[in-house]
């Protein structure tokens, strides 16, 4: 049309807005690495930054600006980082919607070392899919409402304290000084905050990447909405008769499981808490 013509080659093409997923799970249940094995079979790890049309984002990126004295805390193993009052939820909110909204935002940088925010952001470009994980995704309803689909990563507890402790002592940390904050914090937050979460999720992934059955289905779905063959969703409507899945996975067969346990160590994130 005239109108189009005039606005030029360089107008801005109207997108899609992007289909957000929600990723939750206790501390190390996988979280981070179930999205990354979505986005391997996928093939969307090779892409270039600009040009993914899935990305993963994560909840650790919008930690508080800490005090003085909550960063002397921290650093002696003492601040509560599985509270929601950990967590800038209104910075979470807006940034997620500016994201649904199909624009490119700056994303926090959080520094786990010296427990601040660094002044570097990182720049997110618009996708067609985005996945959003961490402990406590599902915990505010204005964040969890914007979730067009909800998954909950449910690991066992000992298997996901044993990762945790792994990781910590990688980092340098005391052994005593990890259980301490187990106890303490991590377990019981898990409990309270984390875990009643899990009636929300639509689907309960048991195991985590180990469930390549559960992987399968969702990256399956996530082609779909890619190819364009899932042309409208909504909230409610994700199997496409008004009524979401929320129940676990059925137990994979020995040989439908593709990724070797001793696989898991390398695509584990050794640079954040949860």
């Amino acid at each position: 049309s005239p109108a189009m013509a005039s606005a030029g080659p360089d107008a801005e093409r109207p997108r899609p807005k992007p289909f957000l997923i929600g990723v939750s799970g206790g501390t190390a249940s996988g979280k981070s690495t179930v999205c990354e094995k979505i986005m391997e079979l996928l093939g969307q790890n090779e892409v270039e930054q600009r040009q993914r049309k899935v990305l993963i984002l994560s909840q650790d990126s919008f930690y508080k600006v800490l005090t003085a004295e909550q960063q002397a805390k921290a650093l002696k193993g003492q601040y509560n980082f599985d509270h929601p009052d950990a967590f800038d939820n209104d910075l979470m909110h807006s940034t997620l919607k500016n994201i649904v909204e199909g624009k490119t935002v700056e994303v926090p940088t959080y520094d786990f070392v010296t427990h601040s925010r660094l002044a570097d952001t990182t720049v997110v470009y618009p996708a067609d899919v985005v996945l959003f994980e961490g402990i406590l995704v599902f915990y505010n309803q204005d964040i969890r409402d914007m979730f067009h689909l909800r998954l909950f990563v449910d690991t066992d507890s000992d298997v996901r304290l044993s990762r945790r402790v792994l990781r910590d002592m990688k980092r340098g940390r005391d052994l005593e000084q990890i259980l301490t904050q187990y106890t303490t914090f991590v377990k019981p937050a898990f409990e309270e905050f984390c875990l009643p979460t899990k009636k929300y999720a639509d689907v309960i992934i048991p195991r985590g990447v180990d469930n390549m059955v559960a992987i399968n289905l969702i990256v399956q779905h996530i082609q779909d909405i890619l190819n364009g063959d899932i042309c409208k969703w909504q909230r409610g409507a994700v199997n496409g008769h008004g009524r979401t899945y929320k129940r676990p996975f059925p137990e994979p067969t020995e040989s439908s499981s593709v990724l070797a346990a001793g696989k898991r160590s390398h695509l584990e994130s050794s640079s954040r808490p949860h």
